[in-house]
């Protein structure tokens, strides 16, 4: 390991002590490992013949799930599993049985708490998950084609926060520290691609996006990274979510096949489900954290735009695009969203907030008195929707039934478009290390660079990357036509709002994202339930602009009256 490597990894924990840091990390011992060897074959993985479950999906009721294929024709699976897999695999199933009484079903805290007994370390914690991923992702049976990357250095990196844990008391370590994450495949990171899920893009170079130094400086582990929507969702019109050309098609863990992952940060969303990480990172431009939160049974929170910086992230529109965290719980959630805080000059609308743990931190909120404003709609056509908020009123809620104002999103589309065109090659041109590795440099060269390979490079089409070269909309028309749009946003959530004092507004999963996306306002989706047929749903909370701690604080309190949550009958093992 070279020394300015150490250097990067081990600065942003303390500069105290930091001579002793360096020797531990980047001293002439090698860490032991003290674990039994496995043999690597040849392949880990083998392609499959995917028709019978394309066939199988042919009249799906739901057209989204009409697949074409399942498996990616571009990516072999051995790339990324090979160079792990003796160590993963190495894991004892005895110790790996008590490793999953320890973590799965536990918090953030919990699992700390365990690691400071010493019932588990972070090397241990990380291989328990590799060793979940290896198990469930190889076999073509089980797999939810989630896992795009993993990262070369992890169970390295896992040793050094064992060394630096037993230096550093707790009150100088961030809860993250030393917990595994995962992050969506649009999200730059300096040893693994960030492809979007894009054959274009399949070997792109970056440095670190801002939010990944701050989980880094924080101490989070990035495990690896995983599958998209491609171009996260505005590629083809009306195809598969959780489907890019790199990764394959996303699968939920409630269903394989049966039901949809929700997207556009399918594998977010589906890897947390199935526990692969302690948490992963989305992004939203509109219901892309909440649709799969909802659809996965996890807690996904849209912050505010400007909370999290946006820089080092694919994009789609500099208007709405936000990185947000997703996991199993409340807590979880809240752990993640501090541990990437932080004011980025880089990027215009960033923003310095608070941490979530200044003072007292997240706390149950008391419902007594609580203001929510519920859709009159939902509650007429929503069982589970109804059943949470007779819960919430009987824990002393004051719920108000809301019909906001007709609201026209017309040029919503638009809006997008012209984002993308100008956002796309800025990023291109800004954060791509090769280009030459990269043979695209803005929107039309993307589409004429699917279209040399379509059956390959789009099989769905690229409808919306084409309605962008279509869109004739002037810069004097984009930004009124902007303003206008946001204006809307906020007026169909500030009628209500002012007329009733609301707390917040309650929906299902995705439904009024693109009314809060416009607005700015921050979102939490948390599992509410399953319907007849098992499919899961989330309870949406809709805030005011940076009141994302209190918005917790009441996401925290319905998980704790309705803890929900299970974990997928097939993954528990």
């Amino acid at each position: 390991m070279e020394k300015t490597t150490c250097f990067r990894r081990f600065k942003a924990f303390t500069l105290t002590g930091m001579a002793l840091l360096w020797v531990m990390a980047c001293g002439e011992s090698g860490p032991t490992r003290g674990n039994r060897p496995v043999d690597v074959p040849e392949t880990v993985w083998q392609p499959y013949d995917d028709s019978a479950e394309v066939a199988a999906n042919a009249d799906h009721e739901n057209p989204r799930m009409r697949y074409k294929l399942i498996q990616s024709q571009v990516t072999d699976k051995n790339d990324i599993f090979k160079p792990l897999y003796g160590e993963a695999m190495s894991l004892d199933p005895d110790r790996y049985a008590e490793l999953r009484e320890l973590v799965l079903g536990h918090t953030i805290p919990e699992v700390q708490q365990q690691i400071r007994h010493g019932a588990l370390s972070y090397e241990e914690l990380t291989r328990f998950f590799l060793y979940r991923i290896y198990t469930y992702e190889l076999p073509n049976g089980s797999t939810l084609n989630t896992v795009l990357a993993i990262n070369p250095d992890v169970l390295e990196e896992a040793r050094e926060r064992d060394e630096v844990q037993r230096l550093l008391p707790d009150g100088h370590r961030h809860p993250v520290f030393g917990m595994p994450v995962l992050l969506k495949d649009n999200i730059d990171t300096e040893n693994m691609p960030t492809t979007a899920g894009a054959v274009a893009l399949k070997d792109n170079r970056t440095g670190d996006a801002f939010i990944v130094n701050q989980l880094q400086r924080n101490g989070a582990l990035i495990l690896g990274k995983v599958n998209l929507s491609e171009w996260a969702y505005y590629f083809c019109g009306g195809c598969p979510v959780g489907y890019s050309a790199v990764g394959g098609q996303t699968l939920n863990p409630y269903g394989r096949r049966v039901f949809e992952t929700g997207g556009s940060s399918s594998g977010s969303g589906t890897s947390v489900a199935a526990g692969y990480a302690m948490g992963a990172v989305g992004t939203e431009t509109s219901g892309s954290i909440l649709s799969p939160s909802g659809q996965n049974s996890v807690v996904g929170l849209k912050p505010t735009v400007g909370v999290l910086s946006r820089t080092g992230i694919v994009p789609i529109s500099s208007t709405l695009d936000t990185p947000g965290p997703m996991a199993r719980t409340i807590t979880d959630a809240a752990i993640l969203l501090d541990a990437m805080i932080g004011q980025d000059y880089e990027d215009p609308a960033s923003r310095g907030v608070p941490s979530l743990f200044e003072g007292a931190g997240v706390q149950v909120a008391d419902l007594r008195g609580k203001r929510l404003g519920v859709f009159s709609s939902l509650l007429d056509s929503d069982s589970l929707y109804r059943k949470a908020v007779i819960r919430l009123r009987d824990a002393g809620a004051f719920i108000i039934p809301i019909d906001p104002p007709e609201t026209d999103l017309d040029g919503f589309t638009q809006l997008l478009n012209g984002d993308m065109r100008r956002d796309l090659p800025a990023y291109l041109d800004t954060r791509v290390l090769d280009r030459d590795a990269v043979p695209v440099a803005d929107v039309g060269e993307v589409v004429a660079f699917n279209r040399k390979d379509s059956l390959i490079r789009a099989p769905y089409g690229q409808a919306r990357l084409e309605g962008i070269l279509e869109d004739t909309t002037t810069e004097e028309a984009f930004v009124a036509l902007r303003e206008r749009l946001l204006e809307a946003g906020r007026n169909f959530f500030a009628t209500p709002w002012k007329e009733h004092r609301l707390d917040a507004v309650l929906s299902v999963n995705n439904r009024h994202a693109g009314y809060a996306a416009l607005a700015r306002y921050p979102a939490l989706c948390v599992p509410m339930g399953y319907r007849a047929d098992g499919e899961p749903a989330g309870l949406t909370f809709i805030g005011m602009v940076y009141r994302e701690k209190p918005l917790l604080e009441l996401g925290l309190a319905f998980e704790q009256l309705v803890p929900a949550r299970e974990m997928p009958p097939a993954y528990t093992e």
